[in-house]
């Protein structure tokens, strides 16, 4: 088996994982909110908190929607750069995200998650997807 062909079902799975454990977290973020949060708040804070967290959780999986649709139209599945770097930072955000999830760590770490660990291979899918579609010549 080949390096490039070995990269695909590694990343498939690294993506899945770390979009099991989004998936998981957006079920029960009641914990990580509280852990946001001090030991004395007001409902209003709760759902301030809760409000952020959804709307991280949900860019995540935005995000997910736009690597799987690179991945699976074919324009990065066998690119070995996007390929170990999506394995990379997902197997990266699966670790971190698993400790925040039972360690129930401070709202702002899942920021720097999201953004080194689904911000950039997302970016860089968009432009290997512009790369290989909108440059394509017509024939004539």
């Amino acid at each position: 088996m080949s390096a490039v062909s070995s990269l695909v079902p590694a990343r498939f799975l690294t993506i899945i994982a770390h979009l099991v454990i989004v998936i998981t977290i957006f079920w029960s973020r009641d914990s990580n909110v509280k852990a946001c949060l001090p030991l004395e708040y007001t409902q209003e804070q709760y759902e301030e908190e809760d409000k952020k967290l959804v709307v991280g959780l949900s860019v995540t999986l935005g995000l997910f929607a736009i690597e799987l649709a690179g991945f699976f139209s074919g324009v990065s599945m066998f690119n070995c750069s996007q390929g170990l770097l999506s394995i990379g930072v997902h197997a990266s955000a699966s670790v971190a995200l698993l400790f925040y999830l039972f360690e129930q760590w401070e709202c702002s770490v899942y920021w720097w998650i999201l953004a080194i660990c689904s911000v950039l291979p997302a970016c860089v899918e968009i432009t290997l997807f512009i790369a290989v579609f909108g440059f394509k010549k017509k024939a004539s």
